[in-house]
């Protein structure tokens, strides 16, 4: 048996490996790994932050529940990067032409800069981000719990309230490696070469320990695909099998059409597929490599969820959990700890690059706007760069306000998640990633408005 304590090690020791592999992307690797083939197969691989706790613990749970549905969430992403990649471009070469650094900016952008509709978009991107990010505390929290307990760790949570809340640990631990990870560079437009890399890694883990479980269950379990199917037919609790549990076709289209909105429009993947992009021609690779991924890591949904109702029956069984538990009741420890730290990357993954990317927005174009409208001088509040000055103070004093005021957007949005967490109570993963997908959906009109109706007005799209 694993000591309880080797849990949180692993975890810290994770977190800091991030950081190493982000500061030497920043420092000696940049030119080795931002170049050719590396670079733009590291930043397909980024765009795997779409897959975040929701794919790696949620879909499994999802699939319990309503069969087929969850692959709504993935035919998206899929449509749009896949066949839609030559759209993507066009935003990407757009962005890039105007210094875009959010997808705030970008919406204010083609309504002629206005940043009222900036900072609207900023405010519903924000709305939308804190159930997405509530889901990642929960996740996190949901399974180092029940790692936890499966180990005899109870001992490791006292009795002092916050210390003994996992969910608020973990939000100030992940805020504080965003703060790390997010606020090195004070131009926002300035590529964040060690961000991307790290991202990519945690894709790759998320990828390698949702497989590896995969075929444990279907392989080490059971004698391949053809048995689990013959025994899921007959599931212990008498419901229909798994497969028999989808809904309709406008369901299955409404999250189909969410999901494509929000492989574009949340604030994370914009930042990555549009903000971090270093070449429009590197989409041409991910509009393969993305799907791949995506296809990849759902190849044993169905399967998990089916060996999940066979070795766990019973109503009071965390659906969600299910590929954590797995392979704690068949005493695989070492596979249960490499599949909670897949469900650590596919959470800190989206927590990072969502924070960094609203806190940016923030700085822009709420708190900043503000600031510099007491400072003569500085007439754009659209971008905010350190000025250039002979003897640095003044470019330094304001440098240094936008990297606190980052800062602490960071730690205000992954507080007000955290608040969500708390608010939403026992709801499951899906059903509050579906409330973000939702909310961000709201930002479409205006997004694709612009991009295609050049009569489009500043006041039509705030309204």
């Amino acid at each position: 048996m694993i000591p309880a304590w080797s849990v949180i090690l692993v975890a810290l020791a994770y977190l800091c490996g991030l950081f190493a592999v982000a500061h030497m992307a920043d420092t000696s690797g940049r030119r080795m790994m931002m170049a050719g083939r590396a670079r733009t197969t590291i930043y397909a691989l980024a765009l795997g932050v779409y897959c975040t706790s929701w794919t790696f613990y949620g879909s499994v749970g999802f699939a319990s529940r309503a069969g087929f549905d969850f692959l709504g969430i993935y035919v998206g992403p899929i449509l749009v990067i896949g066949l839609g990649h030559r759209f993507v471009a066009r935003i990407v070469t757009i962005a890039k032409s105007q210094n875009i650094t959010s997808i705030a900016d970008f919406v204010g952008a083609r309504y002629g800069k206005s940043e009222r509709v900036a900072a609207l978009v900023c405010l519903v991107a924000v709305i939308g981000a804190l159930p997405y990010i509530a889901l990642q505390l929960k996740a996190v929290a949901n399974s180092l719990s029940v790692f936890l307990i499966a180990t005899g760790g109870q001992a490791l949570t006292p009795d002092v309230p916050v210390l003994s809340d996992l969910a608020f640990l973990v939000a100030m631990v992940l805020a504080g490696f965003a703060c790390a990870f997010g606020t090195r560079h004070i131009d926002a437009t300035e590529h964040q070469d060690g961000l991307v890399l790290a991202i990519a890694v945690e894709s790759l883990i998320k990828l390698v320990a949702f497989l590896v479980l995969g075929v444990f269950v279907v392989y080490g379990l059971f004698d391949g695909f053809g048995d689990l199917l013959a025994k899921a037919a007959n599931p212990p609790s008498g419901a229909p099998p798994i497969w028999e549990r989808t809904s309709n076709w406008p369901t299955f289209l409404t999250l189909t059409l969410l999901s494509a909105c929000a492989s574009l429009l949340l604030a994370r993947q914009f930042h990555m597929a549009i903000v971090e992009n270093r070449d429009p021609r590197d989409v041409r690779r991910a509009a393969w490599m993305f799907p791949l991924y995506l296809i990849l890591i759902n190849l044993f949904v169905l399967p998990l969820a089916m060996a999940g109702e066979l070795f766990l029956p019973g109503p009071g069984v965390d659906r969600d959990m299910t590929v954590l538990l797995l392979p704690l009741q068949q005493q695989a420890n070492l596979l249960a700890l490499l599949v909670f730290v897949g469900g650590l990357s596919a959470a800190t993954a989206m927590v990072i690059v969502a924070s960094v990317a609203l806190a940016i927005m923030i700085s822009n174009h709420l708190v900043m706007p503000l600031l510099l409208r007491g400072r003569r001088g500085l007439t754009d509040p659209n971008r905010v760069t350190e000025p250039e000055s002979d003897n640095g103070a003044s470019g330094g004093d304001l440098g240094s306000q936008v990297v606190i005021i980052r800062r602490i957007a960071i730690l205000i949005v992954i507080l007000l998640g955290y608040a969500y967490y708390r608010a939403a109570g026992e709801a499951a993963l899906v059903s509050i990633g579906l409330l973000s997908f939702a909310a961000t959906a709201q930002i479409a009109p205006a997004f694709f408005g612009g991009l295609l109706w050049r009569r489009g007005t500043a006041l039509g799209a705030a309204v």
